[in-house]
């Protein structure tokens, strides 16, 4: 796993104890977290990039099936 994939684990699994210690869901902190990465990334790049990467993403779902490619 790189350092950036450490890096975002470690805070995202932080994140989640202090959501669970007040009561929220994860699921809730995840939609909050994709809603917030949405519009993060809107600001530096087109919305039909943001939205290309989220159906990428989207169809890769499926533990069953490989990536086509690999976004950076």
């Amino acid at each position: 796993m790189s350092a950036t994939q450490d890096l975002a684990r470690k805070h995202f699994d932080a994140l989640l104890s202090e959501a669970s210690e007040q009561g929220i869901p994860a699921d809730v902190i995840g939609r909050a977290l994709l809603a917030r990465f949405v519009e993060q990334a809107c600001e530096a790049r087109g919305w039909n990039d943001v939205a290309s990467e989220l159906r990428f993403t989207a169809d890769s779902l499926d533990p069953d099936t490989d990536f086509e490619f690999m976004r950076p």
